[in-house]
């Protein structure tokens, strides 16, 4: 338990000081910084829609994106290019597939966590 604790208020830490490093854009004055809003996922335009390359992701996308999905997030704090989800998908299945993705992750992780014999 202290192990989280201690695990939690560093990550805590860590975000509070991203916050104050120099050289970023931001304008506190602009109201744009200055509010917060909570909208409801709609519709994507983009499904079924090709991407760049002319591909459409599908469910095996979905799976490896949602089995990267924490590294990616990690990667987008630094880089803004890189996004978590792919918004050029054919729908269902590709959400299916990273939401799969996302599950068999966090089951690895939980099991391999390993768990302490008490004598």
């Amino acid at each position: 338990m202290r192990k989280i604790l201690v695990f939690g208020l560093f990550a805590v830490l860590f975000v509070m000081l991203a916050g104050c490093t120099p050289a970023t854009n931001a304008n506190p004055n602009d109201k744009a910084n200055t509010e917060i809003q909570f909208t409801t996922p709609g519709p994507n335009p983009e499904v079924d829609t090709p991407a760049e390359n002319g591909e459409v992701a599908g469910l095996l996308t979905g799976l490896w994106h949602g089995l990267i999905s924490v590294v990616t997030l990690i990667v987008s704090f630094f880089n803004p290019a890189v996004q978590m989800y792919e918004v050029h998908n054919n729908g269902p299945m590709y959400n299916l597939g990273f939401l799969l993705g996302a599950i068999v992750l966090f089951t690895i992780l939980g099991f391999s966590g390993g768990r302490r014999r008490r004598h």
